[in-house]
């Protein structure tokens, strides 16, 4: 029988079926879960161990390592997991992987599953018109679980057979006989088709049907799973390229971690496989070296076992890939690395007090990087240099993003803070928490709002004269003092409840005045002609906006002094 272009066909589209079903199967179950996936992550991954046990946990409900992967490096990027986190989810997302192969091999190659298949579909196909949301995601997993099956069914019928196509056969035959060189040849095959296919799971598909049939050796199969481990990581590098140094890092750790296990696996390569070979000959008299209906339980045998001695053996050696990838992605200059949660994670601490005196560390820490993003656009008022003003309004950009994810997490922590007893001065403060982030999340949109202004003149080729510059790095001034003395009173609240609002409410008149007069001079020189109408707009933009940061500065201090009434001191 000849294989013609028909018949390659009829092969491409059975693949596509199955990573359709493979990929509707994921998507649904993740949209099932909504929220608790990535609550998943965020919460259970409190040292590298239970990061394991997530990834493993994820990856097998979603049955994707590279949708895993692809979570922990946006959520590193985001500042929610470090980097040893990381590492260990991907580990887990490495063994959760081979759940896919044992699926297959138990369930695809043992009886025609197509039989239930379109009896599933036609039980979730009326699931997809239901007004409940979960109830139509279930019914879309269902039918992408009966999809991927009945794609496999395909698969398994349309790969050419030998005994029907020798002349195939006579083509893999001058690869499959060159000892170790074809080990690393089909290995590099196992990678190459990963990376085309973007699926791991699909090309452990395929290797599973191409031992079947008989087209390649046990061995050879157990090579390509070697190569869909290197492959797979192109997915979380890929997703990498437009994170930071941190999510870079996590990538490379992934790629980095699975190179080890391959290298390490190619040195005992032919003696680990015989010994499987022997163990599956000695308890079921079928050896996948004779008997090609055993190699897709025996390459599902090594494909676990590889991946659990791997990541059983390099756990210990973490801080050792750390510091490899540390070395590999340096960090850039003024790299923003740390934005991150530094005093809490979304465990609480032994007891609910403390969970708050960590919470008021973590408000601190995100204070000042909200301070930093105010110093980038005052960098930014002043640069003339195109390429370090992008650079740097990407960079505002970012920080605003990563503050509002800031904002909830601390808020998430607190909230489940507040379901524990609390003193009554422990409550307030919890109260006073939730506005003072709302207050400097307000303080950060605020940045960006300038920064879009700033960037809206540039675009505009809108030029301000030097009276215009010399007025608002005079507002920028006073803000910075606002800045300060929120700052201050954050720190004094973490040893008492008393602070000073006198000088608070002072930088509070200084600006409301300062922003009045710019008002008024405003009106009068667009009336002199002395700058373009363009200009004018942009620059009242600027001034009312800095007066509406500064409101939200000295909003911060007023929530603290909720707690008590505050001891006011004015000046003589």
């Amino acid at each position: 029988m000849e294989y013609n272009f028909w018949n390659l066909l009829e092969l491409i589209g059975s693949l596509g079926l199955f990573l359709y079903g493979m990929k509707t199967m994921s998507e649904s179950l993740q949209k099932a879960a909504g929220d608790k996936m990535r609550n998943i992550l965020a919460t259970m991954t409190s040292n590298r161990f239970m990061g394991i046990v997530t990834g493993l946990l994820v990856t097998t409900a979603i049955q994707s390592s590279s949708a895993t992967t692809v979570m922990v490096v946006s959520f590193v990027n985001a500042g929610l997991l470090n980097l040893v986190q990381a590492i260990g989810v991907i580990m887990g997302a490495n063994i959760g992987t081979t759940f896919t192969a044992w699926m297959i091999s138990l369930l695809g190659f043992k009886f025609s599953i197509t039989i239930i298949a379109i009896p599933l579909i036609g039980i979730a196909f009326p699931m997809l018109f239901s007004r409940k949301s979960s109830v139509k995601f279930w019914g879309e997993f269902i039918i992408g679980f009966s999809l991927l099956f009945i794609g496999l069914d395909y698969l398994k019928n349309s790969v050419p057979r030998i005994d029907q196509n020798p002349e195939m056969f006579h083509f893999l035959s001058n690869y499959t006989n060159m000892g170790f060189g074809s080990v690393l040849i089909f290995l590099l095959l196992g990678t190459i088709l990963t990376i085309v296919i973007q699926s791991s799971s699909a090309t452990m598909a395929l290797t599973l049907v191409m031992c079947n049939q008989g087209w390649i050796s046990y061995e050879l199969g157990a090579a390509m799973v070697l190569g869909e481990n290197i492959g797979t990581t192109i997915t979380a590098n890929l997703a990498a390229i437009i994170g930071n140094v941190s999510a870079k890092r996590a990538a490379r750790a992934h790629l980095i971690f699975n190179l080890i296990g391959v290298i390490w696996m190619l040195i005992v390569f032919f003696p680990f496989t015989e010994t499987i070979a022997h163990l599956m000959e000695h308890y079921t008299g079928a050896s996948p070296e004779t008997n090609p209906d055993s190699i897709p339980i025996a390459l599902s045998i090594f494909h676990s076992t590889f991946n659990f001695i791997n990541t059983g053996v390099l756990v210990w050696f973490t801080p050792i890939i750390v510091k490899m990838v540390t070395w590999i992605v340096p960090s850039k200059k003024d790299e923003d690395e740390d934005f991150k949660l530094v005093h809490i994670n979304l465990g609480l601490m032994s007891t609910a007090e403390l969970s708050i005196v960590q919470a008021h560390k973590e408000i601190i820490t995100y204070e000042n990087r909200v301070h930093r993003m105010f110093g980038f656009v005052c960098t930014l008022f002043s640069e003339t240099n195109d390429k370090d003003f992008e650079n740097l309004y990407q960079r505002i950009e970012k920080y605003e993003t990563i503050s509002d994810r800031v904002e909830v997490e601390i808020a998430t922590y607190l909230n489940k803070v507040s379901t524990y007893e609390l003193s009554d001065e422990s409550s307030k403060k919890l109260q006073a928490m939730f506005r003072i982030i709302s207050e400097i999340e307000s303080v950060a949109d605020s940045n960006a709002h300038l920064a879009r202004a700033l960037k809206r003149k540039r675009e505009q080729k809108v030029w301000f004269n030097q009276e215009i510059r010399d007025n608002m790095n005079k507002m920028f001034e006073l803000l910075e003092e606002a800045y300060f003395l929120m700052k201050t009173n954050l720190e004094q609240a973490q040893r008492t409840i008393h602070i000073n609002l006198g000088p608070v409410y002072e930088i509070e008149q200084k600006i409301n005045d300062y922003r009045n007069y710019l008002k008024e001079e405003h009106i009068k020189s667009i009336e002199a002609n002395k700058y373009k109408y363009q200009a004018g707009v942009i620059y009242s933009d600027l001034f009312n906006e800095a007066e509406k940061m500064g409101d939200y500065i000295i909003n911060v201090s007023e929530a603290i002094a909720e707690v008590e009434k505050p001891v006011k001191i004015k000046k003589a």
